[in-house]
């Protein structure tokens, strides 16, 4: 699944007019039987961010794989033994930073924290590594690569960043704990060093995506953005020894200046340009993986303000589903949200889509309005309202299932995506805390790497 990851227009039920003396009377129109009154929300925002994220953290907690502790690819509560050992890289990484929110929130002790990541970060020093990356897919029994497609049997560079996100915020939570903690952080601090980002360079200008023991370059894949990959570039130029030159981010990530766009949706300027969605912005989880340590906050370089950027790409998704061209059942501005997740498919089953709005098939990803609370906290709540009165369809054991269409009979998929489910519990928490920033922004090589690329930024 990997990278590529309803709106209920609330209908007013009751009107009614008083005229200015006591004998003018004006009807009442009282809502159809297919117009029912939304009800007041039987929750509280503050108790709704906490079902949501204790939830949310079961997927990493309860039901990591069995051997490694790592974060599965999927988890089909009706179907729990399918792919039990596929353990993803990327949502492994997300699930290091849910881990701290679960010590934060209480949810698990320290004590149990440490002896789950001590045999996870175990494993990830087992596991196979290709120039120092990890592979998209691993197998939580033997540490052995899982191909994500026949050529796609190496290292994963932007995964491996997803996963150094996570190590980085691990190293920095137990730095000043016990001596087991310390040697904890010191583990993480050391594998996370250990990719060699400037391999997957080529010898050019730009990071690539992926390296294979058996094809090498083939796939060829370079990171240019606009899109979910400038963690990757961040963590190149962060790294004391595999280090990347400023040029490589110019040319690669800025294409030189070409990352720019003068577009503009609802009078909202897009600011960067979003290819193969360029009018609308692609799917949301743009706005998501590379900022669930970096922090948006303040964050830009000479091409973009990333803050700027984020909110109108959120702001342009919600308005194109709160206008609704496409007549889509319940899209409004409590049903909204459109990003990569499992879809629907025509023939009804179960599939995978990159969904944003110049690709709409009328299906919700609840983790698309979520993840986005930061940026638009009143319209994030309001969706996470709509899905919790629709809790009965829609909250399954391990958080908010991961897509819905109302527009075909409340087809809910009832399963879950390790990259869709962790960024809720984090960006939540950056919302309330900014715990999962804070970490990651006051690392020094971090803070190294930001300032080779010419960043600015808060720490």
């Amino acid at each position: 699944m990997g990278k590529v990851h309803c709106f209920f227009l609330c209908l007013l039920c009751l009107f009614c007019a008083c005229g200015e003396d006591d004998y003018t009377y004006t009807p009442i129109a009282f809502p159809d039987d297919d117009e029912p009154v939304v009800p007041e929300p039987s929750i509280s925002d503050e108790e709704l961010l906490d079902l949501t994220q204790r939830e949310t953290f079961r997927y990493f907690w309860d039901f990591a794989e069995t051997n490694s502790g790592g974060a599965k690819e999927r988890y089909h509560p009706n179907d729990p033994d399918r792919d039990s050992h596929l353990v993803t890289s990327g949502g492994t990484g997300f699930g290091l930073m849910a881990i701290l929110v679960g010590i934060e929130r209480g949810y698990i002790t320290r004590e149990q924290a440490v002896q789950r990541l001590s045999q996870l970060l175990d494993f990830l020093e087992n596991a196979d590594r290709f120039h120092g990356a990890w592979s998209h897919w691993i197998n939580g029994s033997t540490g052995n690569v899982i191909p994500f497609s026949p050529t796609d049997n190496g290292g994963d560079l932007v995964e491996t960043a997803f996963l150094v996100q996570g190590l980085i915020c691990v190293k920095e939570y137990f730095k000043n704990g016990t001596d087991v903690e310390k040697e904890l952080s010191g583990q993480a601090d050391t594998l996370w060093k250990g990719v060699e980002w400037n391999w997957y360079t080529q010898e050019k200008n730009a990071l690539y995506w992926h390296w294979s023991p058996n094809f090498e370059f083939d796939i060829n894949l370079e990171l240019k953005g606009y899109n979910e990959v400038l963690i990757a570039y961040v963590l190149a130029a962060a790294s004391p020894d595999y280090g990347i030159t400023k040029e490589v981010y110019t040319n690669g990530w800025a294409s030189n200046g070409g990352i720019r766009s003068s577009n503009t949706q609802y009078d909202i300027p897009l600011i960067v340009r979003h290819p193969g969605a360029q009018q609308y912005g692609g799917p949301l989880f743009w706005a998501h993986y590379s900022y669930l340590g970096l922090n948006p906050k303040g964050l830009s370089d000479e091409f973009a303000n990333y803050w700027s950027v984020n909110l109108n790409h959120t702001n342009i998704n919600y308005n194109y589903c709160v206008e609704n061209p496409k007549n889509f059942e319940d899209y409004g501005p409590d049903c909204w949200g459109l990003t990569a997740s499992y879809t629907r498919n025509s023939d009804g089953n179960l599939g995978y889509n990159a969904h944003h709005p110049a690709n709409d098939t009328g299906v919700i990803s609840p983790t698309a309005a979520i993840s986005s609370i930061p940026y638009a906290p009143e319209k994030a709540l309001e969706a996470m309202h709509y899905f919790h009165r629709n809790k009965d369809k829609l909250l399954g054991p391990a958080g908010f299932y991961d897509a819905f269409s109302p527009e075909n009979d409340f087809w809910v998929a009832e399963a879950y995506l390790a990259i869709d489910q962790g960024p809720q519990i984090l960006m939540i928490e950056n919302y309330r805390t900014e715990l999962l920033w804070n970490l990651f922004m006051q690392n020094e090589d971090v803070q190294n790497g930001l300032d080779l690329l010419g960043f600015q930024y808060n720490n």
